[in-house]
């Protein structure tokens, strides 16, 4: 089964539980997400399956937008409510518009620290793996853009939030270094990913829908619409011999008049089968098959 299916991820759930439910609702055992996301956390989590795992290359820089919660008074090894506190309890004594005015620290580029305990690889081996052994974790800063972010709300020691970052942001730096600036401390306390890409909570299914689906037989027709993938493409239909040059890595020429340098290449309307790139004029050889 070849796709791009949208999950509205639960909490509780870590990503490769996710992908796990997938293979087993879809029968496909060639699945893979699209971008992490902690098991305290909800929302959008894009996955491909079977071929299509081929295109994973091409959403890796996707920006992303949260909704959320920061809790102050106490920050935690983790950077998030689930882990453990570090430090004494501080109490908050700034108020929305000072806290407001703090967070304008993080807005455009800035170089981040990731949390210890993340998903970034140290010689090949995930940072949190380290650190649950207790040994050192020296994680680099990342250049990452922060687009907006905005604190919506403070009830008690709480604050709500909205933010639009870069790939490769780590909401839990900002809510821990936030606390920080404000002098108590503070950790991420709710986290909700409504947008990643061009895909957002409207575009994804729920646990029980893709259950409902394995169910009746229909998890296929759960899956984005062909078309409507990498839209920063454009497309072009390529007829069967054609397709067949393309397959066996011949370069073939297409009716595509733009001068973008990447092509989604379809038979018919519905069946992507792959990404060409452009060698010059409507010159197009494969770069990515997927038939």
């Amino acid at each position: 089964m070849n796709g791009l299916l949208i999950f509205d991820k639960p909490s509780g759930l870590t990503s490769h539980d996710v992908v796990s439910l997938v293979r087993r609702a879809s029968g496909e055992r060639s699945v893979g997400h699209l971008g992490t996301l902690d098991p305290m956390a909800t929302g959008v989590l894009p996955l491909l399956l079977g071929k299509w795992t081929r295109l994973a290359q091409f959403f890796n820089a996707a920006d992303k937008q949260y909704t959320g919660t920061i809790r102050f008074g106490f920050a935690t090894d983790t950077y998030d409510a689930e882990g453990q506190p570090a430090g004494e309890p501080q109490p908050l004594r700034c108020s929305l518009e000072e806290l407001r005015a703090l967070s304008t620290r993080f807005h455009g580029t800035i170089d981040q620290v990731p949390p210890v305990f993340s998903a970034k690889k140290i010689g090949g081996v995930p940072a949190h793996k380290l650190a649950r052994q207790g040994k050192e974790v020296a994680v680099k800063p990342a250049r990452i853009t922060i687009h907006d972010f905005a604190l919506t709300g403070l009830e008690g020691d709480t604050a709500s939030f909205a933010m639009h970052v870069s790939s490769g942001g780590y909401v839990r730096s900002v809510a821990h270094e936030l606390g920080q600036l404000a002098g108590c401390s503070a950790h991420l306390s709710s986290l909700r990913r409504t947008q990643a890409g061009v895909f957002t909570l409207d575009d994804a299914v729920t646990r029980e829908q893709l259950i409902e689906a394995a169910n009746a037989g229909t998890v296929q027709e759960l899956m984005r619409h062909p078309r409507t993938i990498l839209p920063e493409m454009p497309a072009v239909t390529a007829d069967e011999g054609s397709q067949t040059k393309l397959r066996n890595g011949m370069a073939v020429n297409l009716p595509e008049f733009s001068d973008a340098p990447l092509v989604r290449i379809f038979n018919g309307s519905k069946e992507l089968v792959g990404i060409g790139k452009r060698v010059a004029g409507t010159l197009i050889q494969p770069y990515v098959n997927i038939a």
